[in-house]
């Protein structure tokens, strides 16, 4: 009875041992767990948060990147004011519309107004009521304030038109015969500049000495007997088809389809005295040649942007004037 009942109570006592065993190994594996479980990082939830910060600070750097930057554009289009200048269509006010994003990086708006004479633009300019033309060359200009008493000056030469003689009902110089008509243009200087080109070419000679003053009183030697057939320079293209030959201002000539390379039979050259005294100018009303928004007009035009424009663009019609 004794055995029996010390047997029971090591068999109670070994059962009590498994039982604590166990419940101190679930206990140790729980623990593990909450460890695991707790570790920073390995659910990912810190770094979510850190890359979040980042993302925020990355995003307020690029806002302040972008404020700087539209305040540095700000400054860049910072307007100091109109220019308002009168042209003819061809190529005057071509070449003005390249020179408005020039004139814009700076901060000047230019406003251009097309004009289809020689009056009107210098008028307005005389008035005030433009700033500036570009449609003329000297001798016009000149010759405009003497006939009706403006005070316009050369702010600036620009460029210069060849005048041309270009094919009628001939092509051909040799081939003119007694009769034939060359239509020039009428007014005074030039009617002169289209004189020269003749006689440049044996067409004609003239007094001695007559040079840009020269009319067709002025001819001494017509060895082909043509006539010379004066009219308003916008005229002549339109009877090309009538005429033997048209001697024209470049621009016209342009407006009528011409090339000055391709169509014309002779033109001028650069180096000659009207090349050089027909440079195409800015003009402006006397005082204000100096202003700032004028010397960057004129400095706009002679950029390299503008003389590879003209000279890419009216194969040979129109050459920069250095």
């Amino acid at each position: 009875m004794k055995k029996k009942f010390i047997a029971g109570i090591l068999t109670a006592a070994l059962a009590l041992g498994a039982l604590t065993a166990c419940g101190s190994g679930e206990t140790s594996e729980g623990s593990a767990e909450t460890i695991e479980m707790t570790n920073p990082g390995d659910d990912g939830t810190d770094d979510a948060a850190a890359a979040d910060e980042t993302a925020a600070a990355d995003e307020t750097a690029d806002e302040t990147a972008d404020d700087a930057g539209t305040q540095d554009a700000a400054v860049e289009v910072e307007s100091k004011g109109t220019i308002t200048i009168a042209a003819s269509a061809t190529p005057h006010a071509e070449i003005l519309e390249q020179v408005k994003p020039i004139l814009a990086e700076q901060g000047w708006d230019l406003e251009i107004t097309v004009f289809d004479d020689y009056v009107q633009p210098n008028l307005v300019v005389e008035s005030g009521e433009f700033d500036a033309n570009y449609f003329q060359h000297i001798p016009y200009l000149e010759s405009f304030n003497e006939e009706q008493g403006t005070h316009l000056v050369n702010a600036g030469g620009i460029h210069y038109e060849p005048f041309g003689i270009y094919p009628g009902t001939k092509s051909d110089l040799t081939t003119l015969e007694s009769g034939d008509v060359i239509a020039v243009p009428n007014d005074t200087t030039n009617e002169a500049r289209a004189l020269l080109l003749l006689q440049d070419n044996g067409i004609l000679t003239l007094k001695d000495g007559v040079g840009l003053e020269a009319t067709v009183r002025d001819i001494v030697d017509n060895p082909y007997d043509i006539e010379i057939q004066e009219l308003e320079a916008a005229q002549v293209p339109r009877v090309k088809d009538e005429v033997a030959f048209a001697v024209m201002n470049g621009n016209y000539a342009m407006e009528a389809g011409f090339s000055v390379s391709k169509d014309a039979v002779a033109y001028e050259k650069s180096d000659s005295e009207a090349a050089q005294t027909y440079v195409n100018v800015i003009a402006v009303k006397e005082g204000n040649e100096n202003n700032e928004g004028i010397k960057a007009l004129v400095e706009a035009l002679k950029s390299d942007a503008i003389v590879d424009y003209i000279n890419n663009t009216y194969d040979g019609g129109v050459i920069p004037f250095e």
